[in-house]
């Protein structure tokens, strides 16, 4: 019994001293609901997977509140070693001189195996400098896609299995749609700024700034006013006079999914993300999948789409054996393995090509008809420096006076160019601001 009793001790004694020894790292992150449960169920996987390091999950908020947190802790020395960021911080995390560990970097300092040329190209892009450097790791990319109610195309006449192609489409699928009274209206959408006017940009091959969108320097401009996003707001307006559109709101623009899952609105244009909520909210109708729209007389349409969602930042001022420990667990996030666990779950992309054959491999993509064609649309064609994504200061602010001027449009107060040359010499304020502050 006494031997007994020396044994355990011992055993809790080393167990104990495993625990000390590991070597803890907090990773702050904007993942609430069952995104957060599962970004746990990833990390716990990890702990357990390994020994020497331990990963510890703090949810701090939004988006923005887990980057005004983070940059606060760091100002204060008691910033965590990796901090989740949403695609629109990318700008201001780069202005953060001296707060920054570039992931290319860290991965090299510590030997890690890494190979960013595994990653898809549309999503790394995002992320990198115009060298090609990865400055952070992404995690949850998604892009927007076209949903499309079935039910209402058979009733329409429609062939349920084909989605338009063309927003000259969208327009004839619509009115078909309103003649018959399959639904009161066409189509409805998230996100005026990210899927009527970035991702507009970039499918249509259109530059939504100067200096590569913002990548080559701080003294970048908007130019989000020329014809093609002239015509389409152009379109937008008239189109939501005639009911063939219904706006959504501001923002994410919340009052978009119900109006598809009522199926008030025929056709919707949202988060690949979205996925999983609207196949749980389409109960009484098939949803189909496809491509943004594009228009045909505009040359080098399509082109392919860019991504939203956040990526992982490492912050500087931790010890080496810290970062020994977020190249550790990079890897392990980046595998093909726990990427496509979290792709499926999620709807997010997967981050690597290895992860969207394993998908593959495993019979998902067959199985889930929709789900590969995010991946699809992104990866259509190699990005251009007009689609590769984009990066100003103060973008969080721009996003509002976006929506500002799209209200302005749509209340007749301004004319489409009007509210887009107003959008571009706001926001090219709100960039000045940003360089004057950050240079």
């Amino acid at each position: 019994m006494k031997k007994a009793i020396i044994a355990a001790s011992l055993m809790l004694s080393v167990s104990a001293h495993a625990a000390i020894a590991a070597t803890e790292i907090d990773w702050w992150h904007a993942m609430g609901g069952e995104l957060g449960t599962k970004l746990e169920e990833i990390v716990a996987g990890y702990n357990a997977a390994q020994g020497d390091y331990v990963v510890k999950p703090v949810y701090k908020g939004s988006y923005a509140e887990t980057m005004t947190s983070a940059i606060a802790a760091f100002r204060a020395g008691e910033q965590p070693a990796i901090v989740q960021v949403f695609e629109v911080g990318t700008g201001t995390m780069m202005a953060a001189k001296g707060a920054i560990y570039p992931v290319y970097q860290l991965m090299a300092d510590t030997g890690a195996d890494f190979d960013p040329n595994a990653f898809l190209p549309a999503v790394v892009g995002y992320y990198t400098d115009t060298e090609g450097h990865m400055l952070s790791m992404p995690f949850n990319s998604s892009t927007p896609i076209f949903y499309y109610n079935k039910n209402v195309f058979k009733a329409a006449g429609l062939d349920p299995e084909v989605a338009p192609k063309t927003w000259e489409e969208v327009e004839a699928f619509s009115n078909t749609i309103m003649e018959t009274g399959a639904a009161k209206c066409g189509f409805t959408t998230g996100w005026i700024s990210w899927v009527q006017l970035e991702n507009f940009s970039a499918w249509h091959n259109q530059p939504i700034g100067t200096l590569e969108n913002g990548f080559g320097g701080l003294d970048t401009e908007l130019t989000v006013n020329g014809p093609a996003q002239v015509k389409h707001w152009e379109n937008l307006k008239k189109w939501q006079d005639s009911g063939v559109f219904q706006y959504g709101g501001p923002g994410g623009g919340a009052d978009a999914p119900p109006k598809f899952y009522a199926q008030e609105c025929a056709m919707y244009m949202n988060s690949s993300a979205s996925r999983a909520g609207v196949v749980a909210n389409a109960k009484d109708f098939e949803v189909g999948y496809g491509m943004l729209p594009y228009y045909s007389d505009i040359e080098g349409a399509p082109q392919n789409s860019i991504i939203g969602g956040a990526t992982l930042w490492v912050l500087q001022g931790h010890s080496d054996e810290d970062y020994k420990a977020v190249a550790d667990f990079f890897s392990y996030l980046s595998s093909p393995e726990v990427q496509a666990d979290w792709h499926q779950f999620s709807g997010y992309l997967p981050i690597t090509q290895a992860a969207y054959e394993l998908g593959q491999s495993q019979g998902y993509y067959e199985a889930n008809p929709g789900s590969d064609v995010a991946i699809k649309q992104i990866t259509l064609n190699a990005p251009t420096p007009n689609s590769k994504g984009l990066r100003f200061g103060n973008y969080v602010q721009i996003r509002d006076v976006i929506d500002e001027e799209f209200q302005n449009l749509l209340n007749g107060s301004k004319t489409a160019q009007g509210a887009l040359d107003a959008l571009v010499a706001r926001g090219n304020d709100l960039i000045r601001d940003f360089q004057a502050a950050n240079q």
